[in-house]
């Protein structure tokens, strides 16, 4: 299970092994910020609340994008935090810088 935060509501849905969060948050219909999709904006930064150890390896664009602080703290970029296969409970919050 997945289940999303955005600044206005929360829903949880099935997730979806190969689909990132910003992926999950758009097929729901959430309203996720976001603007490149690519991990360049970081618009979709999220904080992973439970279940991190069930989504992809960082990627290089976070490691550029994000602090080190940050990356310690649980934070990931909503479209390159991608799902791994037999994933358990995700919980993660939209939390843009802006």
């Amino acid at each position: 299970m997945l289940e999303l935060k955005s600044r206005t509501k929360t829903i949880t849905v099935e997730a979806e092994a190969g689909l990132s969060l910003l992926d999950a948050a758009m097929k729901h219909n959430l309203d996720w910020a976001f603007s490149c999709t690519r991990g360049t904006c970081a618009r979709c930064r999220c904080l992973i609340e439970e279940g991190a150890e069930f989504l992809e390896e960082v990627t290089d664009e976070e490691w550029d994008r994000l602090e080190q602080e940050e990356l310690e703290e649980g934070y990931r970029l909503g479209c390159q935090a991608i799902v791994k296969s037999g994933a358990g409970f995700i919980k993660a919050a939209n939390r843009p810088y802006f």
